[in-house]
C-alpha cells in the first residue's frame, strides 16, 4: 500500500517529523509492506453488492498487526476504573463494570497508532478522545491514524469510513487546547 493523502493535524506532521521521525520511517516501511491485492478477499452479502468481492478490513488489520509488531510496535491496554460518586440520589449500581478498557492499537516511545478501517465515528474517537486520554495519562506525546482514501472504500464495504471525510470534518471542527499533534495517513493500493 501507499500514502495518497497526509493531513498535519494540530501540527502532527511537524511535531512526529522533529521528534519521531525515525518512528515515522517504520509507519512508512508498514505501510509499504501490505500488499493490498492479498485483502481482496471478502465476498459482499450486502444486498447493492451481492456476491461481488471487496477488500477485507479484517484481513488489512491482520497485515498491519503483523508489519506493526515484526517491528516491535505495542498494543497498550489501560484498565478503565469508572466512577460511581455521580448516580444520582437512589440510583444504585452495584455492577462492576469488569474487563472495561481503552487500547491503543500501537505505541512505541511515546507515539500511538490507530489503522482504522470501520465507521467514521471511530476515525473522530481515536482523535478526538482516546489519543487524548492516552495522553493525559503520559502513555503518548503524538499519534498517527491510518485511513483509507475515497478510492479504496469505494471497494469496501458500506459504512467505512475515509480520509477525505474525515479530514473536512477536523477543519471543520478546528483544533482545541486539550487536542495533541496528530498526523492522519491516507492509504491507497
Amino acid at each position: 500500500m501507499k500514502v495518497a493523502g497526509i493531513y498535519s493535524f494540530n501540527g502532527g506532521k511537524e511535531f512526529i517529523e522533529e521528534n519521531h521521525s525515525k518512528l515515522l520511517e517504520e509507519v512508512m516501511l508498514v505501510i509499504g509492506k501490505v500488499d493490498a491485492s492479498k485483502h481482496f478477499t471478502k465476498e459482499s452479502a450486502e444486498k447493492t453488492m451481492l456476491g461481488k468481492t471487496l477488500y477485507s478490513p479484517t484481513s488489512f488489520n491482520i497485515a498491519f498487526d503483523k508489519e506493526f509488531q515484526s517491528l516491535d510496535w505495542k498494543k497498550k491496554r489501560i484498565k478503565c476504573d469508572y466512577p460511581k460518586e455521580y448516580y444520582v440520589d437512589g440510583y444504585e449500581n452495584d455492577k462492576e463494570f469488569r474487563g472495561a478498557f481503552r487500547e491503543m492499537d500501537y505505541l512505541k516511545d511515546k507515539l500511538g497508532i490507530e489503522v482504522q478501517f470501520g465507521k467514521y465515528s471511530f476515525m473522530v474517537y481515536n482523535v478526538a478522545a482516546k489519543m487524548t486520554i492516552f495522553h493525559n495519562l503520559g502513555y503518548i506525546d503524538s499519534g498517527i491514524e491510518i485511513v483509507p482514501v475515497k478510492k479504496l472504500v469505494e471497494e469496501m464495504s458500506t459504512g467505512v469510513s475515509y480520509f477525505e471525510q474525515f479530514v473536512w470534518d477536523l477543519e471543520k471542527r478546528g483544533v482545541s487546547n486539550i487536542d495533541i499533534p496528530v498526523l492522519i495517513l491516507g492509504i491507497i493500493y
